[in-house]
């Protein structure tokens, strides 16, 4: 069975993927279902290798990043003007992950609207310290 309950390409992959995600029992759990094929080459060439040098956790927040890092670059290249936003963005997201993951919290009891608007607020948290953070510290 896929992540998002049909395989990629198919008619409702995208709805099955943004519902399953958007709509999670917590934000740890909501990255699980993000962007699947892109979470599949991080999880095994960039966690899994740091997970057998670093602990658990560090790995996460690491191939967060890792993974800012990768879009910012395709920013700086667009750009053409150094971009360190998305990686910026992505930490402080990873900083929340961790916290779900050791809360444990569940919100399935809760309909998906609420569950949705919690972990929608948490990225939209997230980016708006980012702006800030980029704004007096002059990053983009």
């Amino acid at each position: 069975m896929k992540r998002n309950g049909v395989p990629i390409g198919q008619p409702n992959s995208l709805r099955n993927n943004l519902q399953k995600s958007i709509g999670a029992k917590n934000f740890h759990t909501f990255w699980n279902y993000w962007n699947p094929i892109f979470s599949y080459y991080l999880g095994t060439k960039i966690f899994r290798p740091l997970k057998r040098v670093f602990p658990l956790l560090l790995s996460l927040i690491l191939t967060f990043v890792f993974c800012g890092f990768i879009h910012d670059l395709v920013t700086t290249l667009l750009r053409g003007k150094l971009s360190l936003f998305f990686t910026v963005w992505f930490l402080l997201m990873s900083v929340f992950v961790v916290i779900s993951k050791q809360l444990n919290y569940n919100l399935s009891d809760k309909k998906w609207l609420f569950r949705a608007f919690i972990n929608l607020l948490i990225i939209g948290f997230c980016f708006c310290i980012t702006k800030y953070l980029n704004t007096i510290l002059n990053f983009y």
